[in-house]
């Protein structure tokens, strides 16, 4: 597992290619490795901006029959008040890409988030190789 602090704009970059990496390295397609680095660009630009900053770890996960990646982000941000609200299509609560929670969710296999106001907030994204 790769831990990788985001506390600045670089960090988001430097999150995005270790995705990309790890994506290529469980054999994702172009399209799959598009859509996780996608999600996990929106989740660790989220992190940094409503988080305060945290933490990126990747993950290569496999069964007996499939490879993926699976990236988990960590704040000890405010939370999210209203969860339901936050992963409402369209709901953006900044001047983001307006891809949200939502638009993140949609383009991975599996997605898990738990938030706690006043305690941060930790989302787990999947990708499966098809």
């Amino acid at each position: 597992m790769t831990g990788l602090p985001i506390t600045r704009d670089d960090d988001v970059v430097r999150v995005r290619q270790a995705v990309r990496a790890a994506a290529v390295a469980a054999k994702l397609s172009l399209v799959d490795q598009t859509k996780l680095v996608t999600a996990a660009s929106e989740l660790a630009r989220n992190t940094l901006i409503y988080g305060g900053g945290g933490q990126a770890d990747i993950e290569p996960v496999a069964t007996d029959r499939r490879k993926g990646v699976r990236v988990v982000f960590t704040d000890t941000g405010p939370g999210i008040a209203d969860l339901d609200l936050a992963l409402t299509d369209g709901y953006t609560s900044g001047n983001g890409m307006g891809l949200g929670l939502s638009g993140a969710r949609r383009l991975v296999d599996e997605f898990d988030i738990v938030s706690a106001v006043g305690e941060g907030t930790r989302i787990s994204v999947t990708k499966w190789a098809r």
